[in-house]
C-alpha cells in the first residue's frame, strides 16, 4: 500500500508578531535551521516561541539565540535543552549581504516566523530590520485602529 503524500503546513507554527511592531522589515530571507529530532516533534506540537529570539553572527555563521522550544513530552533521556543556540542555514552570498548590512548600516536580524515547508522541513523566516522610532509606532497603531473601525463599519 502506497503512502499518502503529506500536505505542507503553510500555517506558521511560531510567529513573532511583536517584531513587526518594533521593527521596520526591509528584507526577508528563508533559512533552514539545525535541530534535533525531539525539537522537530515539539515544534510540530506547537511548542515553540519566537518572542525573545534574535539572530547574530559568530565565526562567519548565523545563529539564533533565545528561541524557546519546549522539551518534547515523550522525549525521555534524549530530550533537548529548551534555550540552546541553534545554527541558521543560508547561502554564502546571503550571509555576506546580511553581515555587510548589519555592520555598515546598523541594521539587525530578527526571526519573524517558523514553519514547515512542502518537504516537511522546518524553516525560519528572518528579516533584515531597522528599529522604529516612537512616532512610527504611534503611526502603526493609528492605521491599525482605522482599519479595524473601517471593517466594523464605524465612523
Amino acid at each position: 500500500m502506497a503512502k499518502k503524500p503529506t500536505t505542507p503546513n503553510t500555517r506558521p507554527t511560531a510567529d513573532n508578531r511583536q517584531a513587526r511592531f518594533e521593527y521596520e522589515i526591509l528584507d526577508r530571507y528563508v533559512a533552514g535551521i539545525m535541530l534535533t529530532g525531539s525539537e522537530v516533534k515539539s515544534i510540530r506540537a506547537g511548542k515553540a516561541q519566537l518572542q525573545d529570539a534574535y539572530c547574530g553572527f559568530q565565526g562567519g555563521e548565523l545563529w539564533i539565540r533565545n528561541l524557546l522550544i519546549s522539551p518534547y513530552s515523550h522525549g525521555g533521556y534524549a530530550n533537548h535543552e529548551p534555550l540552546r543556540v541553534r545554527k541558521l542555514l543560508l547561502k554564502q552570498t546571503e550571509l555576506k549581504s546580511l553581515r555587510k548590512s548589519v555592520q555598515e548600516k546598523g541594521l539587525t536580524i530578527v526571526p519573524l516566523r517558523m514553519f514547515f515547508n512542502a518537504r516537511n522541513l522546518v524553516k525560519v523566516e528572518v528579516g533584515l530590520a531597522r528599529g522604529k522610532k516612537l512616532y512610527d509606532k504611534r503611526e502603526s497603531i493609528k492605521t491599525r485602529e482605522q482599519e479595524r473601525s473601517a471593517r466594523r463599519g464605524d465612523d
